[in-house]
């Protein structure tokens, strides 16, 4: 039998694309294959198993700012598919979502099962068929068809959508395709620090910390999470990613600079200034300054040897120390860890061999691409979801037309 459509990778952007071709025509024969036993394990684990499916950014200018690679060529078609019909297409297919104050947007059930569950029904209520455990390890085009080898066997296509992630085995197959693929570095990832300051301090967070990398032009500023091997959180993970090529060159062993409340260091000395004539018989150690948790402040201290003084007592270098302390933390990153499951990577297919109207292969007809495989990433807050989501609408309405 010859499929319509043969959607390699069972993930986010493959069901997505492979439902949206099913609505559109109902009668279209549709297989999806995935390599690993679980289909959709990422969405499963996004947003901590709420599902972060969006991100509620209205304007397809301001949309593409979230985006180190792809920004330019996603303009287009965030005009076409943004998070207001991604939310409005799950509206319509009974999952109600919710905006919280961050803008982010997850299911009002706060489960990844229910996007998981509403994609399987749909799945079978359109007869498209899924099998699990079957890697593919060849493709080849031969009169105007695709024919795939699998481990589970052979299968004929009229199209294929590759919605495969970072898969390095369907990269080795699309570059045996004559595409180009840009080499794959890891994005959103944490930083690796040893350093007495935050060493027993796993759980704290800073509302509104600012992080440098010393020596480059990249800096975060946003909620920052003291973790076991290091520190986290939106602001080190946003940097991850607008940096993730320079820190693949540097072997992920680099100094940054940490404000820990993201104040400048003016406002911070002359707070500490005034601290010393309005406070100045009150301990150092036992002050709550600017919302800094207390372990850490007891850290910031203990390291300063200020513990056994009072505001009145800082000399004029002490106070610039610690001021240095809370706006000019010098760090040593040595490392990254990744999450296991919700990783992100720079890199995979060149964006200039393809179409941005259709998803659609410049080199081949009726090969597709959507999602991850391709070199477009973004960085964390549902964004990365609603480029899968607009690629695989695109991708969609492009092979649909094509069977016309």
């Amino acid at each position: 039998m010859t499929y319509d459509l043969i959607v390699i990778g069972g993930g986010a952007s493959g069901f997505f694309g492979a439902i949206n071709c099913a609505e559109r025509k109902r009668k279209m024969r549709i297989l999806i294959l995935e390599k690993s036993s679980e289909v959709l394990a990422k969405v499963r684990v996004s947003g901590g198993g709420r599902c972060n499916v969006t991100h509620a950014c209205f304007n397809p200018s301001e949309m593409i700012t979230n985006y180190p690679r792809g920004d330019k060529e996603l303009l287009g078609p965030f005009h076409k598919f943004l998070c207001g019909d991604m939310m409005g297409w799950l509206d319509d297919h009974g999952v109600e979502t919710k905006i919280e104050s961050d803008g982010r947007v997850f299911p009002v059930s706060n489960k990844s099962e229910t996007i998981i569950n509403c994609y399987l029904n749909l799945c079978q209520k359109y007869h498209i068929e899924i099998k699990t455990s079957c890697g593919v390890s060849t493709i080849t085009a031969e009169n105007k068809s695709w024919y795939i080898t699998t481990s589970a066997g052979n299968f004929v296509s009229r199209n294929i959508l590759f919605a495969t992630g970072s898969s390095p085995a369907a990269w080795k197959m699309l570059k045996a395709l004559k595409h180009k693929i840009v080499t794959p570095v890891p994005s959103l990832f944490t930083f690796n620090i040893k350093h007495p300051i935050i060493e027993g301090l796993a759980g704290i967070s800073l509302p509104s910390a600012e992080v440098i990398i010393k020596g480059q032009k990249f800096h975060e500023q946003g909620p920052l999470l003291i973790t076991h091997w290091g520190l986290s959180g939106p602001a080190v993970l946003k940097l991850s990613a607008w940096a993730a090529r320079e820190l693949f060159d540097l072997k992920y062993c680099f100094p940054i600079i940490v404000n820990w409340i993201g104040m400048e260091a003016n406002i911070v000395l002359q707070k500490i200034q005034d601290l010393k004539k309005t406070h100045g018989r009150k301990s150092i150690l036992n002050f709550s300054f600017f919302g800094i948790s207390k372990r850490l402040w007891h850290k910031m201290i203990m390291a300063l040897k200020l513990d056994k003084s009072n505001f009145a007592d800082l000399k004029s270098t002490q106070i610039h120390r610690l001021m240095n302390m809370i706006c000019h933390c010098e760090l040593e990153v040595k490392g990254k860890s990744m999450f296991k499951d919700e990783f992100v990577t720079c890199g995979g297919i060149d964006t200039k061999e393809i179409n941005f109207k259709t998803m659609e292969s410049k080199f081949h007809p009726h090969l597709y691409f959507s999602g991850e495989v391709i070199n477009i990433d973004a960085i964390t807050g549902g964004f990365n979801f609603q480029a899968a989501w607009t690629m695989a609408y695109l991708a969609a309405e492009a092979i649909t037309k094509n069977l016309d």
